[in-house]
This record gives structure tokens, C-alpha cells and sequence, in this order.
């Protein structure tokens, strides 16, 4: 899947940042691909790009509009259809996080066909996974693992990968959502998966490499979600990886979306080495990731310090502090490049 760039991101009326974290994400991590962003009217997210509308988008050269924009069960709002034509009718391809295929709404395929555009449904794809097997193989793997979902696995992901690289390693980031295939180029978003070949997709996610590589998976859902659990166990037999990273946010009380409270960082812990033991009876945790945004800096380091202390793990906050203390956890435990 060629998605050309630069990006134009449509965020539509999503009411808060989580809304838009794939937009957000891919502003993060590949800002020099984007031009601006297009927000209708109530839309409570901000990338920060600035706001165009589709026209002026168009005209200033961007090559595809990405629909950055998330929500339950991942339908596309009927009156964002317009948006989307419009951006076909300039001239822009589309691209798509969402569950819908763009292609079967037919207001949007036939605008696609009469510009010969294309539409591009990143959650979608068109290859056959086996089951699972379970079998070791080779290479070394971290999995990002989380409290809840939407707490920084996919941040904690790219940032050990790009920290690990800095320090010698050779490091991958393996993407398993559709925010993480915008910024790599390549991955399954797992949650579109047929249920019974998750841990199948996980492992071609994460194939056999060389003994010294590692690969850095993005983490999907959580353990304890009641919505979600199944995606992220499917994960974790896939990947059976060697370390895994706790991320946690620490002023939620309640899992997103549901009225499960939040399970502890211990419970994550003890849940992922007893299920990923399954296919690595050698799995470890190797650190903890903070979600400190909603703390001023000397409130997140005295938490991050309690956290560490507590758990005899190294704790940061990828974002804000880097990972260079897991880094330093990984060649303790595994070896130095």
C-alpha cells in the first residue's frame, strides 16, 4: 500500500485529543509529511498544523487526506461523506483508519472512480494469516502493554525503537494499529482481524530475524478491557516477547469507554507474564511508561520515582523524559549491542 504524501488530516467533529490520535500521532512522528489539518465546526481536537480547507489543501499540494479521526466501532459519520467527496472532487486521494471501507459507501467509490483516485482502507488488507503456532524463533522482541487502552503504547513503541537505534542496537517497530502503518508504511491493524488468526497476524507482524535484532511491537487494547482483551491476548502469543513495558496513565480510575476500574500496574504485570508464558516462558517486564500529561514535571518524576521504587523497575515517561533507564534495563538483561 503506497499512501503518497504530503498529508492533508481530516478530523472532522471529534470531541476530545483521544478522538483524533491518529492525526495527533502522525503529527508526532512524521510532522514533515503534513500540510494542515481540516476541523469542522464543534471539533475539539487540534493538531496544531494549520487549519485549510479542503481546496486550499488541494491547492497547496497535498497528496492524500487522511481521515485522523477515531471512534466506536470505527464507522465513518454520515456528514463527514461530503468531506471526503470533496477531497477526491480536488483531486487528493483518501486514506482511512476506520473499520468502514471507504469503497462501500457509493457516494465515495463512484467519486473516487470518476477522479481515478484511490481510496485506501488501512485497516483492511488483502493478506492470508495462518494461525498460530506458538513456535520460538528467532530474534529478541518488546511488546508495549498497558493499563488501559489509549494510555501510550504506541508512543512507548516508536520511542524504545528509536532510543534502542540511537544506542546501537538493531531495533524495528513493528505497527499492529492503523496510526502505527501511517507512520511505518507497513503493519496490520490487528482489531480488524478475524478473531481466530490475531496471534497469526502477530507473528508475521514479527517474523524470524537475525539473533541479534530486535523488534519493538506496538501494543494493542488491554488484558483487563473488557472490550478489547481479546485483540490484546491474540498480541501477546503472536509477539512472544521478551520484555514487555507497563503503560499506565495515572489519574484514570475507570478502563476508556467502560465502567471497569483501572487495574494496577502489578496486575499487568503478573496477567502478561502469566498468559505470555504460553509461547516465551522467559518473558520479563523491563519497564514502566508514564502517560504524565495531566502532571506538572515535579509531580511526574516524584511519581515516576514511587513507581520505580515500588516495582524495582526503571519508570519514565517516553514523551517527556525518553527511555534511555529501559535501554539501560535491556543490555542488564539481554546484552549490550
Amino acid at each position: 500500500m503506497e499512501i503518497a504524501h504530503p498529508y492533508l488530516l481530516f478530523l472532522g467533529d471529534v470531541p476530545d485529543a483521544l478522538a483524533a490520535k491518529t492525526a495527533i500521532g502522525i503529527v508526532d512522528w512524521r510532522k514533515d509529511w503534513c500540510l494542515g489539518q481540516v476541523r469542522l465546526q464543534g471539533c475539539a481536537a487540534d493538531t496544531g498544523l494549520p487549519d485549510m480547507k479542503i481546496a486550499e489543501g488541494a491547492a497547496a499540494g497535498a497528496k492524500t487526506m487522511i481521515i485522523g479521526a477515531v471512534n466506536a466501532g470505527g464507522r465513518l459519520p454520515d456528514h463527514w461523506v461530503a468531506s471526503v467527496i470533496e477531497a477526491l472532487d480536488s483531486g487528493m486521494d483518501v486514506a482511512s483508519g476506520l473499520h468502514v471501507r471507504l469503497g462501500d459507501i457509493p457516494a465515495i467509490r463512484e467519486a473516487a472512480e470518476r477522479n481515478g483516485r484511490s481510496l485506501h482502507d488501512v485497516r483492511h488488507n488483502d493478506m492470508t494469516f495462518a494461525t498460530g503456532k506458538g513456535t520460538k524463533r528467532q530474534g529478541k522482541r518488546i511488546l508495549a502493554v498497558g493499563t488501559d487502552c489509549s494510555v501510550g503504547k504506541k508512543y512507548t513503541a516508536l520511542a524504545m525503537d528509536r532510543a534502542m537505534n540511537e544506542r546501537g542496537y538493531n531495533s524495528t517497530f513493528c505497527a499492529t494499529g492503523q496510526t502505527g502503518v501511517f507512520i511505518s508504511g507497513r503493519g496490520v491493524a490487528l482489531d480488524a482481524v478475524v478473531a481466530d488468526f490475531i496471534s497469526g497476524a502477530a507473528e508475521w507482524i514479527s517474523p524470524e530475524t537475525e539473533a541479534e535484532n530486535w523488534q519493538i511491537i506496538e501494543g494493542q487494547g488491554s488484558l483487563f478491557h473488557p472490550s478489547f482483551a481479546g485483540v490484546t491476548l491474540g498480541l501477546l502469543h503472536g509477539s512472544q516477547p521478551d520484555g514487555f513495558i507497563v503503560c499506565h496513565e495515572p489519574t484514570r480510575t475507570k478502563m476508556r469507554g467502560v465502567e471497569t476500574p483501572l487495574p494496577t500496574i502489578q496486575q499487568v504485570i503478573d496477567m502478561t507474564i502469566q498468559c505470555g508464558r504460553l509461547t516465551n516462558p522467559d518473558i520479563r517486564c523491563i519497564g514502566i511508561a508514564v502517560n504524565t500529561a495531566a502532571l506538572d514535571k515535579d509531580e511526574a518524576l516524584a511519581f515516576l520515582a514511587k513507581v520505580g521504587e515500588k516495582h524495582g523497575l526503571p519508570a519514565t515517561d517516553p514523551v517527556r523524559f525518553g527511555m534511555d533507564a529501559i535501554v539501560d534495563k535491556v543490555s542488564a538483561e539481554f546484552g549490550a549491542p
